[in-house]
């Protein structure tokens, strides 16, 4: 209250008026008094500051009144709490009599004039000051007399602050050594072990001290202190460790002198700052590091690490990146695993501050590098959260959520799942800005794309030859901008739309997927697809061995039997013989279908709590054994495709003339196939009469399936293409080695099995021909209902 109503009536400035020297000196012990009780609050502080009142109070120091020094030291020493007052007192030169007062007769002087220095030499400039003056001799000559132990604590702050400052660290280990300095780590009272620890972690930040302090062996030292029982000295040996260990032969040295298990055994104290100190040290320790990350597991480190994660954030942030450095062993990560790391990580990842957020995302980027882990992950709510941190403003938190991002995307659920949250489109925004891209950001976009195929072909229009189709992948066709790519459960769910038909790729057998209905009702409208697309067959072209039985798998299993098929049998006569026996095989047929509809459903198809599956596909699964059979065993690829593309298009309707291309009734074909089936999905062994983009589809699915390299590239106006590359054997390569491939377009449709060089004149009219024949046809059959969007 006095304070307060001193600052009301504007005393202070009256007060400080009375530090002249012509006033006389007991005037100026007690101005300088009521200014020591005013500095203690900050609004003091400041009004002293801001009203001249430490010039008077720097000259004071040189008084011959030991009170009047005694109280402008501790004045000063209040002020210098503010960094307005420290930037004064450099300016007006005031560290050499601050030095003078070190050697005052009176300890309580002493003292605060090394408690001054204690907070004004942080700073380079105040260093290079007190070096200049001969500081760091009057601080060496206390530390060497016993007479001034009370004084050693706070000349060992000065000194750790001086040992930043290499010409200093140079200057000591020259006149005094280092030795000197270690010895105090060896003393009893605890709080000079403290404060030479400090010395020694401010000394390590440089690389040279680091190398002079190795000399001398103060890894044992800092171990040693691990031992103490007071936790400012463990705290401040763990700081000096993590500093020493930027030095790779220190962290080693730490394994060999037993440092880990004692920093392990710290883990588990109920002090939160000797837990984050010691974390510290682990971190910088386990840095690119396998032995001693493999030794803080050994020690029983895992267990401690994950409990610290429910800590402070400071202690979580370095408990996180020991996690980090061990993930990379798959035994370690394992072990972490087993401990439920993954729950403590998703529990910390709801943390504010943004340490624990970017080195959380580190963590877990590390261990979601396996399918379990990326399920775990998923099932219990971790995606959510790291797809937020992509929109931080921090970069570190950004750059590490990428990374985590990208390697969740390796598992193809996951990778789905993070595309319905709407990573993909926040990483295509990022990689446009230069500011918010990182390292990760492209590689994550690709991934989320290479292992989500059906999203990757809608986004893009193109799958390479490494893009390999696998059951499930299905053609949406072009999707809208801004819109989702529903998942394939949903798309099946939906009845049939005005959207072109989804083309499904699967070969999962009847028995191991469930059907859009039931499995009866799906031989019954297969047999009705198959009656009515016979009909329509027929009377478009009454010579094709294929117009019966469309789809049927019970057909296509005996016409691969009595050796049908054109395109893998070279025979006329064999030819000949299935026609003569066309009779017996559809008796057979007929028999096989009664079979199939008597098949028994297996218990609990169709429960709500049985896991549902794609819609299958037996005749694409008869396409997969035929090729299997018939191709894969050829070892000419250039025949291998041809003979594929020959395949596809028989399957697919056969060769169509160009002239003829509006003739060809596809779209009926598929809008009937979405009314059987009561779906917008259709299987692709389903589709008898495709035309470009269904048979390019199928042709790479086929590909695949059978070793040969082929890309799909979706074009304009309905039309897509493969490419395919192959190796001229005429040309002749570098000695001793094959020519490059050459990259061909693969004709399924007016010639098919005929091959046209990528970049050329006939594949570059091929690809025209697309878009010229396509816009008409588009033209003059505006009607269709599954047109050509893509």
């Amino acid at each position: 209250d006095v304070r307060k109503l001193l600052k009301e009536l504007d005393v202070i400035n009256s007060v400080i008026a009375l530090l002249t020297p012509e006033e006389e000196g007991v005037i100026h012990e007690f101005a300088s008094l009521c200014l020591v009780n005013v500095s203690t609050e900050y609004s003091g502080r400041m009004h002293i500051s801001k009203h001249g009142g430490v010039e008077p109070l720097v000259r004071l120091l040189s008084s011959p009144d030991p009170d009047v020094k005694k109280n402008s030291v501790e004045c000063i020493c209040s002020l210098v709490q503010e960094f307005e007052c420290r930037a004064t007192l450099q300016e007006l030169n005031a560290i050499p009599p601050i030095l003078d007062l070190l050697k005052s007769e009176y300890p309580i002087i002493q003292l605060l004039a090394l408690k001054t220095l204690g907070v004004i030499t942080h700073g380079k400039k105040s260093q290079a000051m007190l070096r200049d003056n001969q500081g760091l001799d009057h601080l060496i000559k206390i530390l060497e007399t016993k007479e001034f132990t009370d004084l050693h604590i706070e000349a060992l702050l000065v000194m750790a602050n001086c040992l930043e400052d290499t010409d200093s660290m140079a200057l000591i280990e020259q006149t005094w050594g280092l030795r000197k300095l270690l010895a105090f780590t060896k003393r009893s009272t605890p709080d000079i072990q403290k404060n030479a620890a400090k010395a020694i972690a401010r000394a390590a930040r440089h690389i040279e001290n680091r190398k002079l302090l190795h000399k001398e062996e103060v890894e044992k030292c800092l171990v040693t202190l691990l031992g103490s029982e007071s936790d400012g000295t463990k705290i401040a040996a763990s700081q000096a460790i993590a500093a020493m260990c930027d030095d790779f032969v220190s962290s080693q040295i730490y394994f060999n002198t037993q440092g880990i298990p004692q920093l392990v055994h710290l883990l588990k104290s109920k002090n939160e700052e000797v837990r984050e100190a010691t974390g510290l040290a682990l971190a910088k320790m386990t840095v690119r590091n396998t032995v001693n990350a493999k030794a803080v597991a050994e020690a029983g480190g895992i267990e401690p690490l994950i409990n610290t994660l429910s800590s402070k954030d400071g202690a979580v942030a370095n408990a996180a990146t020991v996690l980090t450095n061990m993930a990379p062993q798959e035994p370690l990560r394992r072990a972490m695993q087993s401990h439920d790391l993954m729950q403590a990580l998703i529990d910390r990842l709801g943390s504010a501050n943004t340490s624990v957020q970017s080195m959380v995302a580190l963590a877990i980027a590390d261990m979601a590098c396996d399918v379990e882990a990326c399920t775990e992950l998923r099932n219990r709510g971790g995606l959510e959260p790291l797809v937020e941190f992509l929109h931080s403003q921090n970069n570190e938190v950004r750059r590490h959520a990428t990374k985590a991002v990208m390697a969740c995307a390796g598992d193809g659920l996951t990778a789905t799942e993070l595309y319905r949250l709407g990573a993909l489109d926040i990483l295509e925004e990022m990689n446009l800005e230069i500011t918010r891209q990182n390292r990760f950001s492209e590689a994550a976009y690709n991934k989320l794309l290479n292992n989500n195929l059906p999203l990757k072909y809608s986004h893009t229009g193109y799958l390479s030859p490494s893009n390999i189709i696998g059951d499930g992948f299905y053609d949406y066709g072009r999707i809208d901008p801004g819109a989702k790519l529903l998942p394939l459960k949903e798309l099946c769910l939906q009845g049939p739309g005005y959207r072109r038909a989804v083309l499904l790729i699967n070969n999962k057998s009847v028995n191991a997927s469930l059907p859009m209905e039931d499995k009866s009702s799906d031989v019954s409208n297969r047999q009705s697809i198959s009656s009515s697309s016979s009909r329509r067959a027929t009377k478009e072209k009454p010579n094709s061995r294929f117009c019966t039985g469309f789809g049927s798998p019970t057909e296509l299993k005996s016409e691969s039997t009595s050796g049908q098929n054109t395109v893998l049998s070279k025979s006329a006569t064999r030819e000949t013989g299935s026609r003569e026996g066309r009779g017996e095989k559809e008796e057979e047929k007929v028999k096989e279908e009664e079979e199939v509809l008597t098949i028994p459903k297996p218990p609990g198809e169709g429960s709500p709590d049985e896991e549902w599956c794609p819609p299958p596909d037996p005749d694409f699964r008869t396409y997969m054994n035929e090729v299997t059979k018939s191709i894969l065993p050829l070892t000419n690829m250039k025949e291998r495709i041809e003979v594929l593309a020959k395949y596809v298009a028989e399957k697919m309707g056969g060769k169509i003339l160009k002239d003829k291309l509006h003739d060809f009734s596809w779209q009926l074909h598929i809008s009937e196939l979405k009314f059987q089936l009561k779906s917008n999905v259709i299987p692709i062994g389903y589709i008898k009469k495709g035309i470009f983009y269904h048979r390019a589809l199928l042709f790479k699915a086929l590909a695949d399936r059978i070793g040969i390299g082929c890309s799909v590239v979706r074009g304009e106006y309905g039309r897509a293409w493969n490419e395919v590359k192959v190796v001229d054997l005429t040309r002749k390569g570098v000695t001793g080695c094959l020519p490059p491939p050459d990259s061909y377009i693969v004709d399924l449709m007016f010639h098919p099995g005929t091959l046209m060089r990528s970049g050329g004149g006939d594949a570059d009219l091929f690809v025209d021909e697309f878009r010229v024949l396509l816009g008409h046809f588009m033209v003059t059959v505006p009607y269709m209902n599954d047109g050509y969007c893509g």
